[in-house]
């Protein structure tokens, strides 16, 4: 049986050649924090996650620092039981890259995102945006459902696939208080 074309890119994507995205990530870490992307380098993974090649659709590499998600100390001003030391943040990466590239680009709807390579000190994802202005995404209704007012800031409320990763949403059990959310709990009853 013959395959398609996205068949052989995702099988090529499981093992990369080594010299080449190493070539690659030279290149990434001296351009900016965010760059705007032609075509995306994983063309499966963004179909797979709504991408088109259409007027409307914009795809954002965005560069990421790796390391804890622990807070700094701060070093004056706080009384000790505000130095929040000890939490760490539970977002995970590619919420966080979704997050930074909507605020960078506010006129833009974060749709979702996919991750193209890390080294030591980076992560780089690519995001995949919405212009929701223009009339051919309002005319597609396969993807005009994110013009709806309540799609707005989808990354901040916690709306894309990597934000319901981090809240715990994949996952439906009685024991998890996560729906229809932990700080909805004492409000339930009113």
């Amino acid at each position: 049986m013959a395959k398609g074309l996205n068949y052989y890119l995702r099988e090529a994507w499981k093992k990369p050649d080594k010299k080449i995205m190493r070539e690659r990530m030279i290149g990434w870490r001296k351009s900016g924090v965010f760059t705007k992307v032609d075509n995306p380098l994983r063309l499966d993974r963004a179909r797979a996650l709504g991408y088109k090649n259409k007027k409307g659709f914009v795809i954002i590499r965005i560069r990421i620092k790796r390391g804890g998600h622990k807070r700094p100390r701060p070093n004056k001003g706080r009384r000790s039981k505000r130095l929040h030391t000890r939490k760490t943040l539970k977002m995970n990466y590619k919420w966080i890259a979704e997050q930074r590239v909507a605020n960078k680009y506010q006129n833009l709807e974060v749709l979702n995102s996919y991750q193209i390579g890390k080294d030591g000190i980076h992560y780089f994802y690519e995001v995949i945006c919405v212009d929701t202005d223009k009339p051919e995404i309002k005319n597609d209704k396969k993807i005009n459902w994110i013009c709806n007012p309540q799609n707005k800031k989808r990354p901040m409320h916690g709306l894309t696939s990597a934000g319901k990763k981090s809240r715990g949403l994949r996952k439906k059990s009685h024991e998890l208080k996560v729906r229809p959310s932990i700080r909805a709990r004492g409000r339930k009853g009113r």
